[in-house]
């Protein structure tokens, strides 16, 4: 079967450009949007030529540009979207339905994957102020591409594992202490971190997979399910000691976060649903999704023990 042009837009974030790695690496032609907005940020366009050198097809458009956009489609098979949706960075993801307008008037998408890659949004509608904006959004994306009848994927890839292994599940932290770990509530609570190099190569292999069409695909590799204990017991047996550990209840937790900026709120509310709560893993995924490890056994995911040496 011959494989799906791509076009990636967000190609130079943090996601996506392990997303048109992954496409390059699969023998993808992929297309990025070069986007007139990147103006005079060196790093960025020095990861564009770089793309460019190794196959990849540099697509001048703009989110702005309704016109340049639909060119920029016309191009390819599928679309995925990995603009940032978080606060702390950017949240970008209102502006996916100027993606759906243009996917529309083309008329020629077989796929499109709109910026996901976390938490399931369809399973947040009870989550708390300000955190819910993110899942309220995402939602309104998933209205208009099925209203528009867009053939589409979503992408549940739950928790980053740089964010959430590299700091042992603590907000703020992405380095592992040696010597002190904060317990969200009694530390039992599952949650699921993936790499974020995996994510990628399961996102690239649902594009033309008939199996994950219309579907959300649930990116949970087993060895990766893990309580923020069983984490921190991986990290002591590297160091070969025992840290100090203190707990934070729920109350404590949510108690200052009035005097927070906005985008660490909505930060802290998802951390409360994901440690507290156990959003990520308290359902059974149904006819509507997949489970990815499960459809592409062939892929050798970075277990966590695996993923936390870089730290040692």
């Amino acid at each position: 079967m011959e494989k799906s042009k791509v076009l990636i837009v967000g190609g130079t974030g943090y996601l996506g450009k392990r997303l048109v790695k992954a496409s390059l690496a699969n023998g993808n032609k992929t297309y990025i949007l070069r986007r007139p907005e990147i103006g005079v940020d060196i790093e960025k366009v020095e990861m564009l030529i770089s793309f460019k050198m190794q196959g990849a097809h540099l697509i001048s458009a703009s989110l702005n540009d309704h016109r340049s956009l639909v060119d920029a489609v016309k191009l390819v098979d599928v679309v995925i979207c990995a603009i940032s949706g978080v606060h702390i960075r950017s949240h970008h993801i209102l502006l996916q339905l100027k993606l759906v307008d243009a996917i529309k008037e083309a008329g020629n998408i077989k796929r499109f994957l709109p910026s996901e890659f976390g938490t399931d949004p369809a399973r947040m509608e009870n989550s708390m102020e300000p955190g819910r904006v993110t899942f309220d959004d995402k939602m309104v994306v998933r209205k208009a591409i099925e209203e528009t009848h867009i053939p589409y994927t979503y992408i549940s890839a739950n928790c980053f594992a740089g964010y959430f292994l590299g700091g042992l599940y603590q907000i703020g932290h992405i380095l592992p202490s040696t010597d002190s770990v904060v317990l969200f509530g009694d530390g039992n609570q599952k949650a699921i971190c993936v790499d974020e190099d995996d994510i990628a190569t399961y996102t690239i292999k649902s594009i033309d997979d008939p199996r994950t069409l219309n579907k959300t695909l649930y990116i949970r590799p087993p060895k990766n399910i893990l309580s923020q204990r069983e984490v921190v017991h991986i990290w002591e047996n590297f160091i070969g000691k025992e840290i100090k550990k203190s707990t934070l209840s729920k109350e404590e937790f949510l108690a200052p976060m009035k005097e927070l900026e906005y985008a660490e709120q909505v930060g802290m509310c998802h951390y409360y649903h994901v440690c507290y709560e156990g959003c990520l893993v308290n359902f059974e995924i149904g006819e509507e999704g997949e489970e990815a490890s499960k459809l592409y056994p062939e892929v050798n995911y970075t277990t966590a023990q695996d993923y936390m040496k870089r730290y040692v």
